[in-house]
C-alpha cells in the first residue's frame, strides 16, 4: 500500500481533510496529514489567502518540506487539496524518490527545466472551476506530459470547486464519490 502525504487547501486542516485521510486508511495507505497552518483555518477563501500571505509561499513549501522529508525515501504519494495541490506537487517534482501524485482541485506552475521519470499524476477538478480554468489546465496538462510525467485528468461538471468538502458550498456529492473511486483505484495500481 501507499504511503501519502495530503496538504489541506487554503482553508485550513478541516475535518474534511481528515475524513479523506481516514478514507484513504481505510484502503490499507499510510496517510500523514501535515498542517501548514499551524493550527488556524478559515471560513472563507478570502480568510485562507489572508493566512497563507501571512505565512508565504516560501515558508509554506518549507513546512511541506519538512513534513514529508522523514518519509520521502521510501517513495510517497503527495497529494493535496487545492492550494494543497500546489504544494503537493512542487514537492512531488522536486523528490526523485516520489511514486505519484494526487491533486485534487488544484494545480501549480511548473519551472521551465521540470522533469520527471513516468511519475504517475491524476488530477480531479471542477468544470469549469473558477481557480483552473480550461485553457490554464490545458497548458499545465501539456506542460506535465512534456516533463515526463503519465497524466490522467478527470473533470467534473457542474461541481464546485472544493466539491469534496461536505462543509462547504461547494460540495457535490456524486463528482465527490467518482473522485475517491478513482483516486483509490490510483493508488491501488501505484502498488501493482
Amino acid at each position: 500500500m501507499a504511503t501519502v502525504v495530503l496538504f489541506h487547501s487554503v482553508h485550513g486542516l478541516r475535518p474534511a481533510v481528515h475524513a479523506a485521510a481516514e478514507r484513504l486508511r481505510a484502503a490499507g495507505h499510510t496517510v500523514h496529514v501535515p498542517d501548514l497552518y499551524e493550527g488556524r483555518t478559515a471560513e472563507t477563501v478570502e480568510q485562507g489567502r489572508d493566512i497563507k500571505d501571512a505565512i508565504g509561499t516560501d515558508e509554506l513549501l518549507r513546512r511541506g518540506v519538512a513534513a514529508a522529508a522523514p518519509y520521502s525515501a521510501d517513495g510517497l504519494v503527495y497529494a493535496g487539496f487545492s492550494l494543497g495541490g500546489s504544494v503537493a506537487q512542487n514537492l512531488a517534482l522536486a523528490d526523485r524518490h516520489a511514486r505519484g501524485l494526487l491533486l485534487l482541485h488544484g494545480t501549480s506552475d511548473l519551472p521551465e527545466d521540470a522533469a520527471v521519470d513516468d511519475l504517475p499524476v491524476q488530477l480531479h477538478v471542477a468544470d469549469p472551476d473558477p481557480f483552473e480554468s480550461h485553457d490554464w489546465l490545458n497548458a499545465w496538462y501539456l506542460r506535465m506530459t512534456r516533463a515526463g510525467a503519465d497524466v490522467e485528468v478527470y473533470r467534473y461538471a457542474g461541481a464546485g470547486h472544493l466539491y469534496t468538502d461536505p462543509d462547504l458550498d461547494d460540495h457535490d456529492a456524486e463528482a465527490a464519490d467518482a473522485t475517491w473511486r478513482t483516486a483509490l483505484g490510483f493508488l491501488a495500481d501505484l502498488d501493482g
